[in-house]
Formats: C-alpha cells, sequence, structure tokens
C-alpha cells in the first residue's frame, strides 16, 4: 500500500493545517485572492528563481521537515518526484510576453528567462535543490490530477523504479489576478494560493484508484483552505494526518472529470 510519510503544507493563510480558518469563505472577508508570502531563500541560484519555484523548493522541505526524512535520504535515483498544477505557471508566462512586449523592460533587467514559463522550471528547481535524478512526472491540472499524480507515485512505488515520492502542487493567482476576475465564474472565491508536497513511501500495491464520488476529506479541504486547485488533495491528506487518521481517501474534480485514490497516513 501506498503510506504518506508526511505533508509539507503552505497557504495563504499560514502554514500547516493549524494556520487554516474553520471557515475559509467568512475569513477571506471578500477578498478574491489570498497569497501567499514569497520563501526567503538563501543561495546566488534562487536569485533568478520566480516565485512559485520558491514556493515548491519550500513546501519540500517543509514536506521532509514534516516526515523526519533528511535530505540525504531523498537525494538520489531512488525518490521520484511527480508535479501538478493548474495555474502556478501562468505568472511566468504573462510576466514574460508583457516584459518583451514592453521596450522600457530592457532597460529595467529585461524580460524573466524564458525556461522559467515553462511547467517544467518548478519541478526541476526542486530537483536541483535536493538532489533528485529518480523517476520524474509532470501533470498540468486541477485536482484531479493530483489524484491521478498519486497514482502515478504510487505505480513507480509498485514497479521498484522509487522507494520514496515526492507529490508536489503548487498554485499562485495574485499575478494573473485579472485573468481569473475575467473567469470568476469557474472557480468559487476565495482562490488561496499554497504549495503542499507529500512524502510517500510503500509497495505501492493494491491501491484503489478510479472514479469517486466527492469525499468528506475534499470537501473540509474546501471550506477551510478555500479553492486551491490542484492543491486540494495533498491539503485533504494534511487534514487526515491531522485527524490521526489510518487512510484517507481523497478526491478531486476538473473540467467534468472526477477520480478518487485510498492511501494509508
Amino acid at each position: 500500500m501506498t503510506r504518506v510519510l508526511g505533508v509539507g503544507l503552505l497557504t495563504g493563510w499560514g502554514d500547516g493545517v493549524a494556520a487554516l480558518p474553520d471557515d475559509a469563505r467568512r475569513a477571506a472577508g471578500g477578498r478574491p485572492i489570498v497569497p501567499l508570502a514569497t520563501p526567503e531563500l538563501s543561495g546566488d541560484r534562487f536569485r533568478r528563481a520566480t516565485r512559485e519555484c520558491l514556493l515548491g523548493v519550500a513546501a519540500v522541505a517543509a514536506a521532509l521537515r514534516e516526515s523526519g526524512v533528511d535530505r540525504a535520504a531523498v537525494a538520489g535515483p531512488q525518490t521520484a518526484l511527480v508535479y501538478v498544477t493548474a495555474a502556478a505557471y501562468g505568472a511566468s508566462n504573462k510576466n514574460f510576453i508583457l516584459a518583451t512586449s514592453r521596450s522600457a523592460a530592457r532597460t529595467e533587467g529585461g524580460p524573466p528567462y524564458f525556461p522559467y514559463t515553462a511547467p517544467s522550471a518548478l519541478p526541476a528547481e526542486v530537483a536541483i535543490e535536493f538532489g533528485l535524478t529518480g523517476g520524474y512526472v509532470i501533470l498540468v491540472g486541477g485536482a484531479v490530477a493530483t489524484v491521478d499524480a498519486l497514482w502515478q507515485a504510487s505505480r513507480l512505488l509498485a514497479a521498484g523504479r522509487a522507494t520514496m515520492a515526492l507529490v508536489l502542487a503548487v498554485e499562485t493567482f495574485a499575478e494573473c489576478a485579472d485573468l481569473w476576475a475575467r473567469g470568476r465564474w469557474t472557480t468559487p472565491q476565495p482562490l488561496v494560493e499554497a504549495a503542499a508536497c507529500a512524502v510517500l513511501s510503500g509497495d505501492g500495491e493494491d491501491v484503489a484508484y478510479g472514479p469517486g464520488e466527492v469525499s468528506t476529506l475534499e470537501t473540509l479541504a474546501a471550506q477551510r483552505a478555500g479553492e486551491t486547485l490542484a492543491c486540494a488533495p495533498l491539503i485533504g491528506l494534511a487534514l487526515a494526518r491531522a485527524g490521526a487518521m489510518p487512510s484517507a481517501r481523497v478526491t478531486g474534480s476538473w473540467r467534468g472529470r472526477r477520480a478518487q485514490i485510498a492511501v494509508g497516513t
């Protein structure tokens, strides 16, 4: 079975499950977006990194602390990384388009590096920072894609291609607030920025994965955290661990498709 060793969670509400309000909508007080502060990471390499990259690195570091796993244990070919997002490359894309369209930008440091506009930029920074050289998957989509990511990680564990797996999701909204406002009918408010990472182990066998109805954890994650898109199932896992649940069924949906998976917590 796939087991969750720990979940690192950063949201616009603060660090960890304890920072989540009982009612996100009420706590937002009408704010359409609840932003997440940019982590202050030391090192010259991070000077060029985008905000979402910094959030991804910080979420993995938080997950390792929560799991009691040190960096040396995840470095190398036996740790897989599965990254999911629906929106966290939007900021870099928008910034690149705007910067390259303004001649003034060339006298203000120029546009961001083009590679940082790709969804692969964030997991690449994570892999470099933690020395990950194992299996590597990127999924683009909402909460259902994170359920898929948990299954993909389970398959890598079951096949012996990994002894541990990191499932990482990052969602940012502030830089594209105007775009989200135009499509506000597509997602409930508030949109809450988040970065979450689950550390998985086990044999990955006998995982219950497939279509499924809304779980209690999905409802609770939405109520307490708000709309976090791909981060929602990982928030559900964090809530399950906080509630000392021995196992958890997490569910998610995106554009008419639903999925569920059950893992040990």
